[in-house]
């Protein structure tokens, strides 16, 4: 059973920084690529961004491009959300999720292309 945890959430003023964490138990990250979505109350999982196998790749959201970078550590199977000049409208429950298959593809941008999914960390960001 593949096991995902985040952590890092937490509240800041807008312009601020927070940086997510996500550490994988059970499925080695290597050879397989992750996501970040997020969920603002009362409004559908949207997704922020992915990162390939090797971090070479990434993938963003129109909305967090330029702000928001995604790494990774293989070696300690945990990747990672750096957000800075949040906005109010970053308010929300992120989630890292992991892929069903190993491909990087554009639809990995999708909801449906994830097969594990962590508890979610709330980030909050005042104006």
């Amino acid at each position: 059973q593949v096991h995902l945890i985040e952590s890092g959430g937490g509240s800041v003023q807008a312009g601020g920084s927070l940086r997510l964490s996500c550490a994988v138990s059970g499925r080695t990250l290597s050879g397989y690529g992750a996501g970040w979505f997020r969920q603002a109350p009362g409004k559908e999982r949207e997704f922020v961004g992915a990162i390939n196998w090797s971090g070479a790749s990434t993938l963003y959201s129109n909305s967090v491009k330029g702000r928001f970078t995604i790494s990774r550590d293989n070696a300690k199977n945990t990747v990672y959300l750096q957000m800075n000049s949040l906005k109010p409208e970053d308010t929300a429950v992120y989630y890292c999720a992991a892929p069903r298959g190993r491909q990087w593809t554009p639809e990995l941008t999708e909801r449906s292309a994830y097969e594990y999914w962590g508890q979610g960390t709330q980030v909050t960001v005042s104006s």
